[in-house]
């Protein structure tokens, strides 16, 4: 049976966002084909107002609905923690454990995908060190956000500010011959005394 126009458009649409399969895409579509209108209305509106007021924080680039976000206004400042996207500073904030502000990249560091220094939010992070005891970097542990972490703490370190990197390792839960040797290295060479 071939695919109505409407519906392939749709899952189109639906398959943009990250990890939306094709089939996902579908189901997705049909979902909606089942909404009633007022549902499809409100779904519509969400998208439209989410583009609308969600904008990104002139201090440290997280998602905000206003000029400064909230983190920014009332966060002690002496630590930063960098992170490559707005939903890492939502990872760190579940937590609980970590008071201090945030400075969001919005990516990191790929020359294969051509990004460059550039193509980071790394000028409003230097125009904010002074009064900074330590900025720690939060990139993910794979090529890029090494790579990315490597060029922030050489930028950073000249202007004596202590530079740390979050641990790596074995996570809670798993079992060790399931990790693969790179993070079972690394769980080795950051241990700490208890």
């Amino acid at each position: 049976m071939k695919e109505l126009k409407s519906i392939a458009v749709l899952a189109g649409r639906f398959g943009m966002l990250p990890g939306v399969g094709r089939k996902t895409a579908l189901r997705y579509a049909h979902a909606v084909i089942d909404m009633s209108e007022q549902d499809v209305d409100a779904f519509c509106a969400a998208l439209r107002e989410v583009k609308k007021s969600v904008k990104l924080c002139s201090v440290c680039g997280n998602f905000t609905d206003d000029d400064i976000c909230d983190l920014c206004r009332t966060r002690q400042k002496k630590q930063i923690c960098v992170v490559s996207y707005p939903k890492d500073v939502a990872a760190i904030e579940k937590t609980g454990a970590y008071d201090g502000a945030y400075h969001v990249l919005h990516g990191t560091l790929s020359p294969m995908n051509n990004r460059t220094p550039d193509d980071l939010n790394l000028k409003p992070l230097i125009d904010r060190l002074d009064g900074v005891d330590e900025v720690i970097i939060a990139t993910n542990p794979d090529v890029e956000g090494e790579a990315t972490a490597v060029y922030l703490a050489r930028l950073i370190k000249p202007f004596g500010i202590k530079v740390t990197r979050i641990a790596q390792g074995i996570s809670m839960g798993s079992e060790l011959e399931y990790a693969d040797a790179v993070t079972i290295s690394q769980a080795l060479g950051r241990r700490t005394v208890l």
